[in-house]
């Protein structure tokens, strides 16, 4: 009578067990919280590697916990106050220094800016951070030398 009442109480969590392993979770949209006090550096501009002189510095997104974003874009550093709404960002009326740098970097200077002033989709997984609007799609690394730093 036990080894019966012991089956019937384990095999509905058995069961349970089995059927909520192959169900993955729905991503939640990215929040402020999310993206407060990060600090990034770009890798990729629509899935290829930045293909930048040895001697130029990629562009970077730093984070306040306001949101107030900064760093520097390929060529010139920017600022200007960061929006998140239903897991869409983007940086309203950023500024920028004006300087003049070979045209490799201006490129990706304004595919990099122009991408963070419209509304993108963005997702976090695990130390990569991906933005995606109708013209690209702009990956991050979590630059752990500057969050460490502070």
């Amino acid at each position: 009578m036990k080894k019966r009442l012991l089956s019937a109480l384990v095999l509905p969590m058995m069961l349970a067990a089995c059927s909520t392993t192959g169900i993955t979770k729905t991503p939640q949209p990215v929040t402020s919280n999310d993206l407060a006090n990060g600090n990034w550096s770009l890798v990729q501009i629509d899935n290829k590697d930045l293909a930048q002189p040895e001697a130029a510095q990629a562009p970077t997104l730093t984070l306040t916990a306001d949101l107030a974003a900064n760093g520097h874009a390929g060529c010139n550093r920017y600022f200007g106050q960061a929006e998140v709404k239903d897991g869409q960002f983007r940086i309203e009326k950023m500024g920028m220094t004006m300087m003049l740098c070979p045209d490799s970097e201006m490129k990706v200077e304004q595919t990099f800016t122009q991408s963070l002033s419209d509304w993108n989709k963005v997702s976090i997984s695990g130390d990569t951070m991906t933005m995606t609007n109708a013209k690209h799609t702009l990956t991050f690394a979590r630059d752990m030398a500057a969050a460490t730093a502070k």
